[in-house]
């Protein structure tokens, strides 16, 4: 039974976020080839992104979030029998529940989600108006809070703020300097691999193994190699040589069962050590950015394991949210699919399904601490 992994999917797995243009193998968020410790990625995997996809990510975002009747389904049979797809040129638009898949004819594929859907998922009733072309949506809290949330007329982030009762704003992403990309691959940033200097159990740490002090100097430490710029929120999520400069947190303590991205509560408790580092990263500095990713097995199709991977981020945000009070504004999510395998192996592996954290702040940033 494929279990990546999804089960009744007998089609092969393809790849999911592409490497950087020029790193063929490199593996979206972790170490590019050249920095010891890093684990294999799954065998039989192209590079790059067509032009077609690049052409078309814009597309994509627009429509993310087309259906939502079924966002509350509990099994991926499920998702699947919601999917709508169709051709647009040279791609396969794969609409399901709440997220959005691109994919080209190579099988290569990337997957959108709705900038603001994990705070309705969390119950949060936004109010959203247009402005010269850009979408403002605001969510307020109970103590008065309201989180500003501005995309543009493709579903793109440009800023998130949080804004108290006393109208004192700490802006949280800001993409509004940089000019919008009009093509995936333009966010797509390539790097050279950075030196490793410390070693790889430091460098990828497994939260089964670790204490709250390393946990939390793990997710506070500065970039292990030089930031060059500030990059925006998709240009850190799509470009390995990024998120390779930040230090990450396996949460090797959740288990996730084949095809499922629930959480049980057991499970859930699980998360405390880490919520505990998050929010005492959060009370040194209210605008630090955390990035959930998520991953699968080598089993099942492309599709299925990146729609799957960006759930299981994405339930484990929400508990960090709903049980240890960490603001959802500081978190966002991302899946990969299988593209990083964590053990070396095509067939079903409890270790792959997996969720990581990454501090991505100084990449937002450009700041080198």
């Amino acid at each position: 039974m494929p279990s990546g992994g999804v089960p009744g999917t007998g089609a092969p797995a393809q790849s999911g976020v592409a490497p950087a243009p020029g790193q063929p193998g490199a593996v979206p968020g972790q170490p590019p080839a050249g920095i010891p410790g890093q684990p294999a990625q799954r065998e039989g995997r192209r590079g790059g992104i067509s032009p077609g996809v690049a052409g078309a990510i814009g597309l994509g975002a627009g429509v993310i979030g087309g259906i939502m009747a079924a966002q509350g389904a509990q099994r991926f049979d499920d998702i699947r029998r919601e999917r709508q797809e169709q051709r647009e040129g040279d791609l396969t638009i794969i609409r399901e529940p709440g997220r959005t898949i691109i994919r080209d004819d190579d099988g290569r594929a990337i997957i959108r989600r709705d900038e603001d859907q994990h705070f309705r998922d969390l119950g949060w009733q936004g109010r959203s108006e247009r402005r010269d072309g850009e979408m403002r949506t605001v969510f307020e809290r109970p103590d008065g809070t309201r989180i500003v949330t501005v995309t543009d007329e493709e579903g793109r982030l440009i800023r998130r703020t949080r804004i108290d009762r006393d109208n004192r704003e700490v802006i949280i992403i800001d993409n509004t300097l940089r000019d919008r990309p009009g093509r995936f691959a333009d966010d797509v940033v390539v790097l050279p691999p950075p030196p490793l200097p410390i070693p790889r159990e430091r460098y990828i740490v497994d939260a089964d193994q670790a204490d709250e002090n390393l946990i939390y100097e793990t997710i506070i430490a500065p970039p292990i190699a030089a930031i060059p710029r500030r990059y925006t929120l998709d240009e850190v999520r799509y470009s390995p040589d990024l998120r390779a400069r930040m230090r990450s947190v396996d949460i090797d303590t959740i288990n996730f069962d084949t095809g499922s991205w629930q959480v049980g509560q057991d499970q859930a408790r699980r998360l405390a050590v880490i919520a505990d580092s998050v929010k005492r990263a959060l009370q040194r500095s209210p605008n630090e950015v955390f990035l959930v990713e998520g991953h699968t097995d080598a089993v099942g199709a492309d599709v299925d394991n990146l729609s799957l991977s960006d759930r299981r981020a994405q339930s484990v945000a929400e508990i960090l949210t709903r049980d240890f009070q960490i603001p959802p504004e500081n978190l966002t999510t991302q899946g990969y699919g299988e593209q990083y395998l964590k053990v070396n192996t095509q067939e079903a592996s409890r270790e792959n399904r997996r969720v990581t954290l990454r501090r991505i702040t100084p990449l937002l940033n450009g700041q080198n601490q």
